[in-house]
């Protein structure tokens, strides 16, 4: 790829592969002059990089090589030499890597600067990752066949401007139009790290260009670029007519781009033509028949126009007159934009393309009886192309063709400028301009095209491209004309175009009628016409219309096709056809897997166009062959491609795979905060087992040792996930850990235990076992749910399948930073072996935040704007200390009556006193009705999914219904009070009964919008003495309802992510405004009732009379899509009910994502999934069945459960960030002054490095903290942040404050700066200084530095006093600050500094004798008082204070990274101890029977008598998969791929399975032998499990419990339905899968010994 901008080299991409299996990416931007290196974890695949020079950050790629492979290209294992980035993804165990090796550059040197490169070749670079979490089969199949995807000579890109536009384009490069970016999905880890710039912009379609020459030797150079729309990907029969996406199958956007090249400096004239192709903006679908040469073409027969107002509003919106800045274009009225539809289906009577043209034709006119499109002409031109030719042949149907498209291609015109190089000109520019920053100089646009002509022909393919050509053609002439450059023959000759026309008469004549007093006479000897001029008395040979036509526009379309081809150069025309011949192929070969038919006729102008005709017919014939091949056996795998690589319907084909991967924190700056004990010598201290380079290390430990401490320190701080042990042992398995104890906390005195005895079974060496992890829990949670007696006998027939009703909620924190590990030993005694050790979890986008790149200002900016939200609530309702996310603005409503007098909640009852579950209100039943929000009952208020003119969030609650104001004083009750209030309300409603399973829903939504937990909820419950479980849910219905409603549910998460992605993209082009009258759950209020009048559906209640009276205002009514009634607000269903029904109807089904290999299911039979999941608007709820409607409500509750959970991450988010910045989130305007920060520390530090900056370095412990002081960690943030006059400060009691900080890496540390700037110090409070250094937690190996007295150094340093010294801008340049310096650098990764001042009453100066130090004032005398009005003059008020600690040095290079090797003889005896074999073997026990119970998670195992010494079990891990949806989404889901603390809810809320042993033993005593928490491993590893002792039994009696319900079955391997036939996965069968064994030595069992080997 050339450079741009003259740049003095190309992007160069290397990808390294080194023999550990770690990836690095060294990318060389031609737009950049340093280089940056990727790294790819190589256990989640995450891209790791922080911009650091030296680490990540280098001026040379060879620079950058020599530093990953130390200097010798020996360590990589291989090597890829790129040419640009294309993308990355990591999708489960592989992480795809995406570039392109081969590029040509296809349209050199565009106006403006740039060049648009072609992607010839590519590579598709798997990287294995060990990420243990099960993954289905068909995933790992899906993976595999997106790694296949093939984009070579299909995509291009420019990487200096942007090309997604029509030229020339006034945004940016990195302000793509999103409809044609094939690759924002595969780009997004890029932009995560803050590198946008690093992936290409990819578009697929065609773009080349060919230069010519005119008839007088003048060349221009002219390109074809087709941008192949995004928002309707597919093959032939999966993608046709108009989707959910407001999108056609096929749509291209086609650009002619001519400019005269000139050279460097000077003005280049250009004109840019636009059309479009694309299929017939209808819904319509085709089956396939293997018996019949044509498909089958059917129209929706529900709705079959709802997309099409969008889609032509979206064509609008784009070729409208663009560019408007100029004032000669501003016009009072807005100018009608044209868009002409050239329709070349074949309408004929019996041909079966006519139904779609008899629709084509009814759809514009419904269009236009809308009247929404009112500046819009919309023009449609029938023109049976295969008719035409075969009637009339090809020469006369493409005059025919040029006859229709004459006056609307006149009318279109398109676009003509220069572009200048120099902005001066710009001034003199009498047409628009044209400038953004990658361009120099800019465009001076003298006419614009205003519209567009769209062809079509079935599957815009073959007619399309021709016609298209054809059109293209004359504007082509005319653009050279306009621009200088003639294609008259007459040229060549040096004749004159009266004698060219005149021959011409010779033979066709004039068919021009003469003006009045003209004759026209043939000469008697050569018979050519000649014309008389009676009013002037001369004669001529030129017919006088002809005069001047060489300078007339558009002269050639009323030529005929001798004529065109007679008097234009056709070396040109050639040219063009060459490009639109390939274009053709290119479109083709993406929608149906072969090359274009009847190409033929593109080369009519060709002296050889004959030859080529034969040669033709023969190839369309295979061609035709090809394409069947591809649309029976190969459309549905290439689908599922397309679909991957854009990110669309993951949940389907990856349903397990997160969207963002966890972080690994424990490497590669993380460490042992104390020596690991080794049975051997050894220097790095066990710093080995966090390093992945050690992948195969065996690390032995003393059998001294009863149990081992590791003590972990995390490179960033993170809430922590997931433990990943690598298992490693010698011959004996039984020397690896039995058990697991692990803590976390934010400091060694702030470890809170969160696993304690996790169970860790014997496996093979090197297998990698994942242990998830939840936050600290609250014991008295655990007390009061019924998960606190889940390791005891439960109900064997209970199953949540509807979601978790007893939930623990443990503690999120972002700030953890030290994990403990104890491990204790299979066998007491003996060596424990271990292996590497990774801590994974979720971290805040530090590095963005404090660089304020684009990633960390948004994600400050959601959580600002999620605050915000919360801050309105005017009552606090049990929320506390975190904020309530499921009150909505209406609150504000009852806020206003928060102050007023008080009614008493618990004594109303349901007649007077109800709750509004949307809202959170408390309202009355004489509240005013619903609102109108229409002008007429039945007018535009009726909502159609696909009706919606913009996008609108079918996710976002409905509009607020006005309600009367009540007095109620909320504030009086907190939210367990309300709660109980709300349940008080039912059961007096139910007048003493049960509460019943629509009512238990009502109370969950109740609880979750009053923000309580499933702890807070039951100890109200309990207070009144109720059983909790009487309102579950899951409790409340039979159990074959439960399973037909969870099925259901389950589909309506899926289809409700397929509709939110399907809304998404319809807004791209659009307008955005939001219609919503119903949402998708329509969860009705307690009291609400139907409304009566105009209301004809009457949901609910048989008696009319008692419908809601009329309150004056007028209400919506809706007309519902099946029964066609009206119906009110309250008869409606939700959105979601019509996507469920919508899934029975065989018209829904034109646009299936899969498809059968014979290809006859489409249209068929629906699946739950389809490509562009559609809906047929509002649905009544009589039209509904009861499971459709519970549904509704169970997914809406697991809707709410996930908002709060996300609310509790960003509330822990919120809290992470005031630790560090200092000050509420709600403050922060920006964050420019770290920027000054950075200068000044540069300043400050002289050359030295800055060692402990958060968020690499941390403190150990826990510092005693003044109230209202600023927070600890704020003493390492970096400078410049927070508030200029904020500090930290200890009690005023405290004399002595110890600081021990963990530094980012091994360093040689030089010494400390404190700064002091706005805190100051007197002599009161002057501290003394210790400085200790080490390398572990423990004191006593901690080395003294040296001690300072800040007093004693004030008399040599004069500049401590007075004011700071500011630049000219006002800005200081070094805070003022006292720097240690040690005596020599001390090579150390901790820091102990200690300050101490003189207690209160022992200080001996007296108050008129004390002076300030370091004073900011303007004089050194003056009294300071900071911020929390402490006199620090005082003695009594003074306390230890600081700015910042800053420690300087320099840290160590991997290079310096401490030899874990051992020497020779410690070697030989570690291999002999490691290979010394087991004393005894594993035997398997024969079971006489089996019988499994309770869907197979109970099995007993009958054996063949009382069987002694029983020692454990072998399970061979379950073959399930994690989905990852299991609702629909919220009303905060704007994006399908962002989220904002990256924390997804099964990392907030893990699944964990257990196993319960039983054994039963004579006479009849059933023992409980063990509980076992399984881990997280690959499918079909065996795991062994020792129970604590041997046992003796008759039977044994295995139960899986657990998290069962979070599971399923590989989603993506179900071709006909995604609705489970069973409640759980039936991977989670026991079944043949739990194998008793007993240990014996071998010899015991002789021969047989093999045999029974387990």
């Amino acid at each position: 790829m050339n450079s741009p901008g003259g740049s003095s080299r190309d992007t160069s991409v290397v990808v390294v592969v080194l023999e550990t299996g770690e990836v690095y990416i060294v990318t060389s931007l031609s737009t950049r002059s340093d280089t940056q290196v990727v790294y790819i974890d190589p256990t989640t695949g995450l891209l790791c990089y922080l911009g650091k020079r030296g680490q990540d950050l280098f001026d040379s790629e060879e620079e950058a090589l020599n530093y990953i492979t130390n200097g010798s290209r020996f360590l990589c294992k291989s090597t890829t030499y790129a040419r640009a980035l294309l993308g990355y993804s990591v999708l489960g165990s592989f992480g795809l890597l995406l570039v392109a090796t081969g590029l040509t550059i296809s349209v050199p040197n565009l106006p403006g600067g740039g060049c648009i490169c072609t992607v010839t070749e590519s590579q598709w670079i798997k990287v294995q990752l060990q990420n243990p979490q099960p993954r289905g089969k068909g995933e790992i199949k899906n993976v595999h066949e997106l790694a296949e995807l093939d984009i070579d000579g299909k995509h291009y890109f420019c990487v200096t401007r942007d090309i997604t536009r029509p030229f020339p384009s006034p945004m940016t490069l990195q302000h793509p139009d999103d409809e044609f970016v094939w690759n924002g999905w595969f780009s997004k880890p890029f932009k995560d790290i803050g590198l946008p710039e690093h992936c290409v912009i990819l578009l697929q379609g065609f773009a080349e260009c060919r230069d010519f020459r005119s008839t007088s030797q003048q060349s221009g150079r002219v390109a074809l670029i087709a941008r192949r729309s995004r928002l309707h990907p597919g093959t032939r029969y999966l993608a046709r007519g108009i989707n959910a996406c407001s999108s056609t199958g096929n749509e291209v956007e086609c650009e002619q781009l001519l400019w005269i090249p000139r050279r460097g400096g000077q003005d280049v004239p250009f004109a840019s033509y636009i059309w479009r192709r694309g299929t017939i903006p209808i819904w319509w679908g085709a089956e396939l028949k293997l018996a019949s040469v044509e498909a089958e073409i059917y129209v929706s027969k529900q709705d079959p126009y709802r997309g099409s107002l969008q889609y032509y509003q979206r064509l609008s919106r784009r070729y409208g007159t663009r560019i408007s800045e100029s004032s000669e274009l501003k016009q009072k009225k807005m100018p009608s934009v044209p868009i002409v539809c050239v329709n070349l289906l074949r309408y004929g009577e019996g041909k079966s393309e006519s139904i779609l043209v008899e629709h084509f034709n009814e759809s514009l006119k419904y269009i236009r009886s809308t009247g929404k499109l009112p500046y819009t002409l919309l023009h449609l031109i029938n023109y049976d192309w295969h008719s035409s030719v075969k009637l009339k042949g090809e020469q006369q149907t493409v005059v025919d063709l040029w006859k229709l498209l004459k006056a609307p291609t006149m009318g279109i015109g398109f676009c003509e400028g220069n572009y200048f190089p120099l902005k001066q000109k710009l001034k003199e520019c009498k047409g628009s301009v044209v400038c953004n920053d990658d361009i120099e100089g800019g465009f001076c646009v003298k006419s614009l095209q205003n519209g567009v002509i769209r062809y079509n022909c079935a599957d815009s393919l073959d007619r399309t491209n021709a016609a298209s050509y054809f059109g293209a053609l004359q504007v082509f002439v005319e653009q050279c004309r306009r621009l200088g450059i003639s294609l008259d023959t007459d040229a060549i000759f040096g004749l004159s175009s009266t004698n060219r026309y005149a021959e011409f008469s010779n033979y066709v004549g004039n068919s021009n009628p003469l003006p009045p007093g003209w004759e026209e006479r043939s000469d008697s000897v050569t018979g050519k016409p000649y014309y008389i001029d009676h009013n002037t008395r001369r004669t001529t040979w030129e017919h006088p219309c002809q005069a001047n036509s060489q300078d007339k526009p558009w002269k050639r379309f009323d030529m005929t096709f001798d004529q065109f081809k007679s008097s234009t150069s056709l070396a040109p025309v050639n040219i063009l056809a060459d490009l639109f011949l390939l274009a053709g192929d290119i479109h083709a070969t993406l929608y149906t897997g072969s090359k274009a038919m009847h190409s033929q006729i593109l080369n009519i102008f060709n002296d050889d166009s004959g030859k080529l005709s034969k040669f033709s017919a023969a190839q369309n014939v295979k061609i035709t062959l090809q394409r069947r091949y591809q649309n029976v056996i190969v459309d549905g795998s290439r689908q599922k491609q397309l679909e991957m690589f854009l990110g669309l319907r993951l949940f389907k084909h990856l349903p397990s795979i997160p969207i963002h991967p966890l972080k690994a924190l424990s490497r590669p700056s993380g460490c042992f905060l104390k020596a690991v004990p080794s049975f051997f010598p050894t220097a790095d201290a066990g710093s080995s087992l966090l390093s992945y380079k050690k992948k195969d290390l065996i690390w032995v430990c003393p059998p001294a040792a009863d149990v081992v401490e590791l003590f972990i320190y995390l490179g960033e701080p993170c809430h922590v996930c997931q433990i990943l042990l690598t298992v490693s042992h010698g011959e004996e398995d039984s020397s690896y850990p039995a058990t697991v104890d692990v803590r976390i906390g934010c400091s060694l005195d702030g470890l809170k235990l969160v696993l304690e005895g996790a169970c860790i079974p014997q496996c093979s060496n090197g297998t990698n076992l994942l242990i998830p992890l939840t936050g600290k829990t609250d014991p008295d949670d655990i007390a009061v749910t019924g998960k606190g007696a889940r390791l005891h006998a439960q109900e064997s027939s209970y199953l949540p399948l509807l979601y978790d009703f007893e939930e623990l909620e443990g503690e999120l924190n972002f700030l953890n930073r030290i994990v403990a590990l104890t491990f204790y030993p299979s066998i007491p005694g003996r060596p424990i072996t271990l292996g590497e050790i990774e801590v994974l979890g979720v971290s805040l986008p530090w590095s963005g935040i404090f660089t304020n790149n684009k990633p960390g200002a948004e994600f400050i900016k959601l959580l600002q704007e999620r605050s915000k939200k919360a801050e309105n609530l005017p009552c606090d309702l049990d929320v506390k200390d975190s904020t309530n996310p499921f009150l909505s603005d209406s609150y504000n409503n009852a806020g206003a009556s928060c102050n007023q007098n008080s009614l008493s909640l618990v004594e109303s009852s349901a007649a007077n006193n109800v709750f509004d579950f949307l809202t959170g209100d408390y309202v009355l039943p004489n509240q005013p009705e619903i609102s109108n929000s229409g002008n007429s009952p039945l007018s535009s208020g009726v909502i159609d999914f696909f009706d919606n003119s913009v996008f609108e969030n079918p996710f976002s609650a409905a509009p607020d219904v006005s309600t009367e104001s009540h007095s109620l004083n909320i504030q009086e009750y907190d939210g367990t009070q309300l709660y109980i209030n709300i349940f008080k309300s039912f059961y007096e409603s139910n007048k003493g009964k049960k509460i019943d399973f629509e009512q238990s829903l009502k109370l969950e939504i109740g609880r979750l919008r009053l923000n309580l937990s499933a702890a807070q909820r039951d100890r109200a419950l309990l207070s009144i003495s109720t059983d909790p479980a009487k309102i579950d849910p899951n409790r409340l219905v039979d159990y074959s309802y439960l399973v037909r409603l969870c099925n259901y549910a389950d589909s309506l998460a899926l289809l409700g992510h397929s509709f939110l992605e399907d809304q998404i993209n319809a807004s791209i082009g659009l307008e955005q405004v939001d219609n919503t009258v119903i949402d998708f759950w329509n969860i009705n209020e307690l009291d609400e009732i139907c409304f009566g009048g105009m209301c004809e559906v009457h949901f609910g209640t048989s008696d009319i009379s008692s419908s809601r009276p009329s309150s004056g205002s007028s209400p919506v009514f809706l007309l519902c899509s099946q029964c066609e009634r009206k119906a009110c607000k309250y008869c409606c269903a939700g959105k979601g009910a019509s996507l469920l029904l919508s899934n029975n109807y065989k018209d829904m089904k034109i646009y299936s994502s899969s498809s059968s290999q014979s290809g006859s299911n489409h249209g068929g039979q629906s699946e739950w999934l389809s490509h562009s999941t559609s809906t047929d608007g509002v649905i009544c709820k009589e039209c509904c069945s009861d499971v459709i409607l519970h549904a509704l409500y169970v997914d809406y509750v697991r809707v709410l459960n996930s908002l709060r959970r996300k609310n509790r991450a960003d509330n822990a988010a919120n809290e992470a960030l005031g630790q560090v910045l200092g000050h509420e989130l709600s403050r922060i305007s920006n964050l420019q002054g770290i920027e000054i920060g950075k200068k000044q520390l540069k300043k400050l530090l002289n050359g030295a490095e800055s060692l402990a900056e958060f968020p690499s370095a941390s403190l150990l412990h826990t510092v005693e903290t003044e109230v209202g002081s600023e927070p600890l960690l704020t003493l390492l943030s970096p400078l410049g942040l927070g508030e200029q006059h904020s500090y930290w400060r200890a009690p005023p009691g405290l004399s002595s404050a110890e600081f021990s900080i963990v530094l980012g890496s091994l360093s040689d540390v030089s010494g400390v700066a404190m700064i002091v700037s706005s805190c100051g110090y007197t002599s009161s409070d002057c501290p003394i200084v210790q400085i200790w250094a080490s390398n572990t937690i423990h004191r006593e190996e901690r080395s003294f530095i040296g001690k300072w007295d800040v007093k004693s150094l004030l008399s040599s340093s004069p500049q401590l006093y007075g004011p700071e010294k500011s630049s000219s801008a006002g800005v200081i340049d070094i805070p003022r600050n006292m720097k240690f310096h040690f005596p020599n650098p001390i090579r150390c990764r901790i820091i102990w500094i200690t300050l101490t001042i003189q207690k209160p009453g022992s200080n001996s100066i007296k108050f008129s004798e004390e002076f300030n130090l370091l004073s900011l004032d303007e004089s050194s005398s003056t009294e300071i008082k900071p911020p929390g009005s402490m006199n620090m003059t005082n003695t009594k008020n003074s306390v230890i204070h600081a700015k910042r600690l800053i420690v300087f040095g320099k840290s160590l290079g991997k290079e310096m990274s401490q030899n874990a090797s051992l020497q020779v003889p410690e070697m030989m005896r570690m291999k002999s101890l490691l290979d010394r074999g087991p004393q005894l073997g594993r035997f398997r026990i024969p079971v006489e029977s089996e019988r499994l119970m309770d869907n197979d998670l109970v099995l007993e195992q009958y054996l063949p008598s009382a069987v002694t010494g029983i020692a454990g079990f072998r399970l061979d891990a379950f073959s399930v998969i994690k989905p990852r949806v299991t609702h629909s989404p919220s009303s905060f889901d704007v994006d399908i791929w962002d989220s904002s603390t990256y924390l997804e809810d099964r990392f907030i809320l893990p699944a964990v399975l257990y196993i319960q042993v039983f054994a039963l033993q004579e006479p009849r005593n059933l023992v409980t032998v063990g509980v076992f928490r399984l881990p997280e491993v690959k499918p079909m590893t065996a795991l062994y499990f020792d129970f604590p002792q041997p046992i003796e039994a008759r039977i044994m009696i295995f139960k899986l419990f657990g998290d069962v319900t979070a599971f399923a079955d590989d989603l993506s391997e179900q071709e006909s339905s995604n609705v489970r036939n069973f409640p759980l996965a039936l991977g989670l069968s026991l079944s043949n899968r739990i194998k008793l064994y007993y240990y014996a030595e071998p010899y015991e069992l002789g021969k047989r010994a093999s045999q029974f080997v387990i």
